[in-house]
Formats: C-alpha cells, structure tokens, sequence
C-alpha cells in the first residue's frame, strides 16, 4: 500500500505577538511631536478580533496606522489578514476605525485555493476544506512541494502558512 503524505494550509494571527505591537506602536505615538497634544489610539479587542483606531483627522489616522503596520510588520504579523473598515465619525470631532483580524481561511478564499490546484492539474493531489484550514494530500512529496510553491506564488488575499506536513 503506497503512503499519502499530507500538509495543511492555515491562515492564522498570533494574538500575542498583535498584542505586543499594538503596545509598542502605543509608546511611539505617545513620543511622537506631531501626536503631542492630539487624540490618537489604539484599542485591541481579542475577543472580537478587532482593532480600533482613534485620531483627530483623516491624516493623523492615516499616521497611527502606519506606526501599527510598521510595528505588526517587525513582530512579523501578517497585515493581509487585517480588514481595514470605513473611516467614520466618532465624538468629539475624531474619527475612527475598525480593523477586523481575519483569522483561519474565509470559505470563498479556500474555494479559490482548491480550484488553483485543480488547475494546475497536479497527479494524484487532492485538497479537503476541513473548517478554516485546507489538507492536501497526495502520494508524491514532489507533487506536494510543487503544490506549496505554486500557492505561495500566487496572492489570494491573506496570508497563508504551511504546517503539518506528513
């Protein structure tokens, strides 16, 4: 009986490590002269997996994501994942912002995925949509490394990482 070796496709946020960069992008912004004396913040929701921006303008709001995306960037978070919402008005004459944290893999990007597979017209490799995540299997290791970097090369949206592999 032949082996089937197998990997699986996630698409994930390490909540810790947003954690860390929202507290270091806090600290920046509160030492930077062009935020003296202005309203600027970042609130994390964890259990909502969202993030809200607060500034006085468009622009200052602008400024504050950057100083979190450079920080997400270093601790090494993938920024894909991050739906950025409408700009809206909030009291006080500031704007706001939500970021929703996109984690594991939305249906219609793991539809897209197992149809890029499909098209590739690999041998032997099947795909499986378990969830959030995605198996593929096949009983070639060459097959499935081909099928790691035709993913890798081709953008769908968020971040994808490969684990598991068997």
């Amino acid at each position: 009986m032949a082996a089937t070796y197998s990997f699986d496709v996630t698409s994930t946020i390490e909540m810790p490590e947003v954690d860390n960069a929202v507290n270091q992008a806090r600290k920046e912004i509160g030492q930077r002269f062009d935020f003296k004396g202005s309203i600027a913040a970042i609130e994390l929701d964890q259990k909502a997996n969202t993030l809200t921006l607060t500034a006085e303008d468009n622009f200052k709001l602008e400024s504050v994501w950057d100083v979190l995306q450079t920080r997400l960037i270093k601790r090494s978070v993938p920024v894909k994942n991050m739906k950025r919402g409408d700009i809206e008005a909030a009291a006080g004459s500031t704007v706001r912002q939500v970021i929703t944290l996109q984690q594991g893999i939305p249906t219609d990007a793991a539809r897209e995925i197992v149809k890029h597979l499909k098209d590739l017209k690999l041998k032997k490799v099947q795909s499986q949509i378990q969830g959030d995540q995605l198996r593929i299997t096949s009983p070639s290791k060459d097959e499935l490394q081909g099928a790691m970097q035709a993913l890798r090369a081709k953008d769908f949206g968020i971040a994808l990482q490969f684990g598991n592999y068997r």
